[in-house]
């Protein structure tokens, strides 16, 4: 009798079972297993390999995945590790194989790993069961945790480059079988073995994989990736020197859900306002740092670290800040010589603290030329740079970097040293000044003409012999400008246009 041809693998088409072999495998594997363990493993395997046929052809799905388990049990309790690796494979891509008993069977081995003493079998072992999986769908989560695993060793070994790159292949956000807490973990892992490889572009790229709002749960292992998450921006924003989006990212970790009983956590608050109070303050002026600025000063938590409040509110007021009263005031505590263990830590000894503190300094500098633009139209660079504790060429520079940035309007004359703060117009608006000006210029002209005309008729009729104009009152034409004041009021308008 002719054997029903079997469904091609990776069809995706569900088998119906034909035939219940659950009894006889309930006869025969202990047997086999028994055989395996007393005299000859090969005759053990040929007579689970017939049985694996039976039931594979008869889509028995069940018994088909207790034999293969079976297989690559005693191959394992025999420590024959190249025929369990020679057997994995060779069950796996059996015409027809049913799937779910491949999945049964790579979960069996997956436990065999830890179980390994030698991490040459353990790479033989991951590299045999990576290449089964490959492609196929129904064991992309077992693939996935072993791809991992695998990284893990390498990065232990101090080959971070190849385990990155290994970990790189999964692309897990895809993976519809496999919980999200388990999915951000994964990439969660890949930024981070990026960052340890200076791959920044690629940690970017990655890290638009995960969804902010996952976040919101207040369950405890989603708010510790949380924590994980915004560590890892925090180092990727600080190689960019973005300090308004790192910023952000403290303050996302604020509104983490915490315990106010634990005084831990407490301190962990204070040092994420720390923080964010001082990058705020070392970000760039735009209309976003701004309005961020405003709304932090508003918030009640800010009462708590005082020293800092007032810190920003520096930037807020309308003064000048003098430098060396700031750093009287500042310096010690930013820097942690003050009190040490409520340090943030972001003006170290370190050259990248030593740098930030020259930004803030240029964030101070900028601040008192936004303040100067505001009172003066014209001011001498030698003023300039005695208010600022400057020289004038660091001024310049300044001055020029601002501008450019349009942070601020205003124009150097060099030869003279003077500095222009006056607003550049735009095209609409010269366009508007230009109508408004010669719509007052028509006007006057008209009535110029008028009184021009007006003149010449009383004129004549005065040479004409007409009657003497008699004293008395004044009359209305008395009130009217002369033509000469007419005339005035055209050059001005002249002058203004």
């Amino acid at each position: 009798m002719l054997e029903k041809d079997p469904v091609p693998l990776g069809t995706g088409e569900v088998v119906k079972m034909e035939v219940d072999y659950s009894k006889t495998c309930d006869e025969k594997i202990p047997e086999l297993e028994a055989l395996a363990k007393s005299s000859s493993l090969e005759e053990a395997l040929e007579g689970l390999t017939v049985l694996e046929k039976q039931t594979r052809t008869g889509g028995d799905m069940i018994s088909t995945g207790r034999v293969l388990i079976s297989v690559v049990q005693l191959c394992f309790q025999a420590k024959k590790y190249d025929l369990l690796n020679e057997q994995i494979s060779t069950f796996a891509k059996r015409r027809g194989q049913l799937k779910q008993a491949v999945v049964k069977m790579v979960q069996e081995v997956c436990k065999y790993i830890d179980e390994l003493s030698n991490k040459i079998l353990q790479y033989q072992l991951i590299e045999t069961l990576r290449g089964v999986t490959e492609g196929k769908i129904y064991v992309e989560v077992e693939r996935a945790r072993l791809t991992h695993r695998f990284a893990k060793m390498k990065e232990e070994e101090g080959d971070i480059t190849t385990a990155a790159t290994i970990l790189q292949e999964l692309q897990v956000e895809t993976y519809g079988s496999m919980e999200k807490i388990e999915k951000v973990g994964l990439i969660l892992e890949q930024m981070r073995l990026c960052l340890a490889k200076q791959d920044y572009i690629r940690t970017q790229i990655i890290s638009k994989k995960i969804n902010v709002k996952f976040f919101d749960s207040s369950e405890q292992e989603i708010q510790s990736l949380k924590s994980k998450f915004y560590k890892l921006m925090i180092q990727l924003d600080q190689h960019d020197g973005n300090f308004l989006s790192i910023c952000r990212h403290f303050r996302a970790m604020i509104q983490s859900p915490l315990d106010e009983g634990n005084v831990a956590n407490q301190e962990n608050f204070k040092h994420f306002q720390r923080s964010a109070a001082v990058y705020l303050a070392l970000s760039p002026y735009d209309n976003e740092q701004s309005d961020l600025l405003y709304r932090m000063l508003e918030e009640k938590s800010m009462e708590d670290i005082p020293t800092y409040k007032s810190l920003l509110q520096l930037f807020k007021n309308q003064e000048l800040i003098h430098w060396q009263q700031f750093c009287q005031e500042y310096e010690a505590e930013l820097k942690g010589q003050r009190n040490p263990e409520a340090s943030t830590g972001i003006f170290d000894i370190s050259e990248g603290g030593n740098k930030r503190w020259e930004n803030l300094k240029d964030r101070v500098v900028e601040h008192n030329i936004r303040i100067m633009a505001k009172y003066y139209t014209r001011v001498t660079l030698e003023r300039m740079s005695l208010l600022l504790d400057l020289s004038k060429d660091k001024v310049e520079e300044v001055l020029c970097n601002m501008v450019v940035a349009a942070q601020v309007q205003g124009k150097i004359d060099r030869p003279s040293g003077v500095v222009s703060f006056q607003a550049t117009k735009d095209p609409s608006e010269l366009l508007n000044d230009w109508s408004h000006n010669l719509n007052t210029l028509m006007t006057l002209i008209q009535r110029t003409t008028h009184l021009i005309n007006k003149e010449e008729m009383v004129h004549k009729h005065l040479f004409a012999g007409g009657p003497s104009k008699s004293a008395g009152p004044s009359t209305s034409t008395d009130n009217v400008a002369s033509p000469m004041e007419e005339h005035d009021k055209i050059k001005s308008c002249f002058s203004f246009g």
